[in-house]
């Protein structure tokens, strides 16, 4: 019998079956597109992903982040990390990188959905596999939460994303976070010539009409374009629970709160990693409150950040006060890296 099988082959799900592997178990990976797989996603890497990601034997190429800017018209603040830096990695590289590791370590990835799931006294079956554990991986809008019944409805206003990349050599080595009073563009260096731009937003409009809230960027990248657009969205989901019987829920599958602050990939492979350990070790029951506490401060700082974004008083006032307070600004992004 199959030790843990993996929903989802994106960095979560590929993270999951790494430890798996490492500990000397059989991991199984359903998943239904061929690597690498491409989404929309601001394509920077905080420290504690980079970390995470090198525990895991994962090193992707790409472009060293020192910090973060927020710019809003004239205004800048900034604040750079502390005891490490970030990285700035086209979403196909990372997964092809995750991907290299994973059959590395023998881990087999299986062409399939998870769109039921059977539990059995010791043991759960998707996609006819059987395995003793299922760990469900499968993103934002994941099938195998439905399917589960812990899927909860969000009162919080819906938040798209879309990302495009642009051939240009990057100005800076900061994340830069550009403001405006529907939302925010996120300027991510990926390469040499090049840069990802992801804007945040409740309006749906296209790449190009949220770009031009910021003029200035807007005109910079004009003409420069590179690659399809790509999409997410909405973004804020709520589970009710992060384990239920025989499957645990990791990454986005477990619950989404917002782009705007970049863990992605560190909580992907935070939670990836605690799930795997807590049923290597015999106490998969443990995995809830370890869960919780590896995501409170992660959704308490992005939620207050999001629910400030949305509203135009304390929006018109989060660049002032980041330039008026570095401290401040420097701690807030320290807490979350």
């Amino acid at each position: 019998m199959i030790d843990i099988l993996v929903a989802g082959g994106g960095p979560a799900g590929l993270a999951a079956a790494i430890r798996v592997a490492e500990a000397g178990r059989e991991a199984v990976v359903v998943e239904p597109r061929a690597a690498p797989v491409d989404k929309a996603c601001g394509e920077g890497i905080m420290p504690s992903g980079v970390t995470a990601l090198r525990a895991l034997g994962v090193d992707p190429p790409g472009r060293e982040l020192r910090g973060i800017r927020y710019v809003e018209g004239d205004r800048r603040a900034e604040a750079t990390f502390r005891g490490g830096t970030g990285l700035g990695v086209r979403r196909t590289e990372l997964h092809s990188a995750l991907h290299r590791r994973a059959a590395e370590l023998g881990v087999r990835v299986v062409p399939g959905r998870v769109d039921e799931v059977r539990h059995q006294h010791d043991s759960v079956t998707a996609a006819g596999l059987t395995a003793r554990w299922l760990i469900a991986a499968d993103g934002l809008h994941s099938p195998t939460r439905r399917t589960l019944g812990l899927e909860r409805p969000s009162t919080a206003p819906r938040r798209y994303g879309l990302r495009r990349h642009y051939r240009v050599a990057p100005w800076t080595d900061l994340v830069e976070v550009h403001w405006s009073r529907h939302g925010e563009a996120y300027v991510t260096p990926v390469g040499d010539g090049l840069v990802g731009v992801a804007v945040l937003s409740a309006r749906r409009r296209s790449h190009g009409q949220h770009l031009d809230e910021f003029p200035e960027l807007a005109g910079a990248l004009r003409g420069l374009e590179a690659g399809p657009v790509r999409g997410a969205g909405p973004l804020r989901r709520t589970a009710s629970a992060p384990a239920a019987g025989r499957v645990l829920l990791v990454g986005d599958a477990a619950g989404y709160v917002d782009a705007l602050t970049g863990e992605g990939v560190a909580l992907a492979a935070a939670t990836a990693s605690a799930a795997v350990d807590c049923i290597v070790a015999g106490r998969p029951e443990e995995y809830p409150a370890r869960w919780a506490r590896l995501t409170r401060r992660h959704r308490l700082l992005t939620q207050a950040l999001v629910w400030a974004a949305g509203h135009p008083v304390t929006a018109a006032r989060i660049v002032p006060a980041a330039q008026r307070l570095p401290p401040l600004f420097s701690t807030a992004v320290r807490a979350l890296q």
